[in-house]
């Protein structure tokens, strides 16, 4: 009794599996973690930018209110004194010393009496002129009460970027003076800024966050590259600083999110924007803004933590999972390698059986199967070779039911499919294309069924209207095979023989490449075999003669490289004067047997003649209709070139008094 080994359920290794599949849980857990993490990132950097642009536009503001105090303090302590003479005196200047003592920030202060001279202190490197020209515009362009400030302008002496914050001095109702006090903007800009020097494009490149502030008509006030503060660069061409001036002062603080384009390049911008209100008069945009990936560039660093640390479990998972998958996968490794030489051809591979119960049980169907496959493919080939036989075989019987017709033609299909095919060998065409050759060559005259044996065997000249129906013949044959779908590949060589390249040919006058190769290689073998065909009335041209006279028609009938591919097979051997030649003498005697036994008084019939023309035989026609003449067949391999030119004999002499022009090139052509 056999015994049988136990076998093991694939489902406990599925089960193993699953629960090593575990991992994914963890990287899905793990990715979720990291994107809730982004998120709240994303969250922490807009509310660092909101708050970043709030406080400094928090320290401009604070800027302007010190400076702004400064201005209402003095005034107010004038105004007190409720005498216009101590605008003038020595207390008052030294005053003014004290308080640009006390304030690094205060370039100059400058007090205006209505009808006297200014009083005013200044820190050196700031030239007098400048305080009188500044001090002068803030006085005429003083606007309302209380403290008025200007815009920021540059001093001309110090190059220091300066405001100037105006008070008038109201003494018993009347205005004494105008108090003018011109504050540096140098050290404001260092703190809202942060950084100085840097270039624009740098800034961009990097990645760097930029910190910047535009005046109420959209142009830089502080920035970064200081270019951009000396030439008030204007930045209304990002869309948050376009979309601060839209707002106005109706919006304190923003997040905008947005795609800026710098030096060809395009950005993902995250930024946010605050108001500074500077006085009644002065409101300031202040911006800044950072490359997303860069500001965001942590949340990349966690998911990349998130991987390595999956990464470390996914080794160990797959360290377990090799040890008992090889084990599990081994007999599917090996029934799919045989699977792949059954599908290459090998069909004798089998496999061995597998100790898991499922694979084991495909083991078995899969060899069962191989065997009924191998079975199939054995009887498959055999048909396939029989039917390739038939097919072979029943064309060739065509042919040669054709070639019978006319003992002086017979084996002329096979011939003209040697030299089809050893023409289309020097052309380079694949086997295939060449077996196709091959077919349609055999067939290219199996019209000729159709004609009727009156005209096919007629010895003499053909009238005008059975040259006619001769030429018919290709129709015939195409009408006939195109009906059977296994031909169609060889029809264009069937159908399309007679074509010349100048469009002179039939049946449908087609020109150049509008000629499929097949046809013009059936062509030129076609002429190349007729031109040494021996005639009742001629003897077939020599090698050289027939392939001199075939290149004088390429260009009108024939293609160059086909007759030039001829050539060179003639050249080497491959093609010679042929068969038809050597048995010249056999056929002559049989000829004068047959015309003794049916004609035993009559003289050899002579060529009819009429109206001053005469018509190819049903035999020549293939070279007279385009002064073709009859084709060179192959050689035997039994017989030489030396062999062929010892068995010829002369030619039948043909009356040539009453031929036509056609008819005249044809005889000079297998002359």
């Amino acid at each position: 009794m056999p015994t049988f080994s136990r076998k093991v359920s694939l489902i406990y290794f599925v089960i193993a599996t699953l629960l090593i599949v575990g991992l994914v849980p963890l990287l899905l857990t793990g990715w979720t973690l990291s994107d809730k993490s982004a998120g709240e990132l994303r969250a922490a950097e807009n509310r660092y930018q909101i708050q970043l642009v709030q406080e400094k536009a928090r320290q401009i503001e604070m800027f302007g209110r010190r400076f702004e105090s400064i201005v209402d303090g003095l005034g107010v302590a004038l105004e007190l004194s409720h005498d216009p003479k101590i605008i003038g005196a020595s207390g008052t200047e030294a005053k003014l010393g004290e308080v640009l003592r006390q304030n690094p920030d205060l370039l100059a202060l400058s007090i205006k009496p209505v009808g006297v001279d200014s009083l005013s202190v200044f820190r050196p490197g700031v030239a007098q002129a400048d305080i009188e020209e500044i001090a002068a515009s803030a006085v005429n362009n003083h606007e309302g009460d209380g403290v008025w400030i200007g815009p920021p302008q540059r001093v001309a002496s110090s190059g220091t970027l300066g405001m100037t914050f105006s008070r008038e001095v109201k003494i018993n109702g009347a205005v004494a003076a105008e108090i003018v006090a011109i504050a540096s903007m140098q050290n404001i800009a260092q703190s809202v800024v942060g950084i100085s020097g840097a270039k624009s494009e740098d800034l961009w490149k990097q990645g760097l966050p930029i910190i910047f502030v535009v005046d109420s008509s959209g142009k830089t006030i502080f920035h970064p590259d200081k270019g951009f503060v000396e030439s008030r660069h204007p930045m209304t061409n990002l869309k948050i600083v376009s979309e601060w001036l839209e707002s106005g002062s109706q919006v304190q603080s923003a997040l905008v999110p947005f795609t800026a384009e710098e030096a060809g390049s395009k950005y993902d911008m995250i930024g946010a924007y605050s108001t500074a209100r500077v006085g009644a008069n002065q409101n300031f945009g202040v911006f800044t803004m950072q490359d997303t990936s860069r500001a965001l560039a942590i949340v990349g660093e966690m998911k990349w933590q998130t991987w390595m640390i999956s990464l470390l479990f996914a080794v160990f998972a797959l360290a377990a999972g090799l040890v008992l998958s090889r084990w599990m996968t081994s007999p599917l490794l090996n029934l799919a390698s045989a699977a792949k030489q059954i599908a290459s051809g090998d069909f004798s591979r089998r496999v061995k059986e597998g100790n898991i119960t499922e694979i084991g049980t495909l083991g078995e169907s899969f060899n069962v199967m191989s065997d009924k496959i191998e079975e199939q493919i054995a009887n498959l080939a055999r048909a396939a070779e029989e039917n390739r036989e038939l097919f072979f075989g029943t064309v060739k019987a065509l042919a040669a039911a054709i070639d019978g017709k006319d003992k002086y033609t017979r084996g002329h299909s096979e011939r003209v499919a040697r030299i089809s095919v050893a023409i289309g060998k020097r052309l380079g065409m694949p086997e295939t294309e060449l077996e196709t050759l091959r077919m349609s060559a055999l067939l290219h005259d199996i019209g000729k069924i159709a004609i009727d044996d009156a005209i096919l065997k007629k010895p003499a000249a053909l009238t005008p209207e059975e040259y006619e129906i001769m030429k018919t013949h290709p129709q015939k044959g195409y009408k006939i095979m195109s009906q059977i779908p296994a031909m169609k590949d060889f029809l264009p060589g069937m159908y399309m023989h007679h074509e010349m390249v100048n469009g002179e040919g039939y049946p449908q006058g087609l020109k150049g490449d509008e000629i499929p190769l097949q046809a013009k290689i059936v062509s030129v073998a076609d002429t190349f075999d007729a031109m040494t065909i021996d005639r009742p009335y001629s003897r077939g041209m020599q090698l050289q003669a027939a392939l001199t006279r075939l290149r004088e028609l390429v260009g009108t009938r024939y293609d160059s490289s086909v007759v030039e591919a001829l050539v060179g097979a003639c050249e080497a051997g491959e093609v010679a004067n042929g068969i038809v030649r050597q048995m010249a003498s056999i056929r002559d005697q049989q000829a004068a047997e047959d015309d003794d036994e049916h004609n035993p008084a009559e003289e050899p019939p002579a060529a009819p003649s009429g109206e001053g023309s005469v018509l190819p035989t049903a035999g020549e026609e293939s070279a007279a209709e385009s002064d073709e003449a009859p084709l060179i067949p192959l050689v035997e391999e039994e017989l030489t070139v030396v062999d062929v030119e010892v068995l010829t004999v002369p030619p039948i002499e043909c009356p040539t008094e009453d031929l036509a022009l056609e008819d005249a090139e044809l005889l000079e052509l297998t002359s």
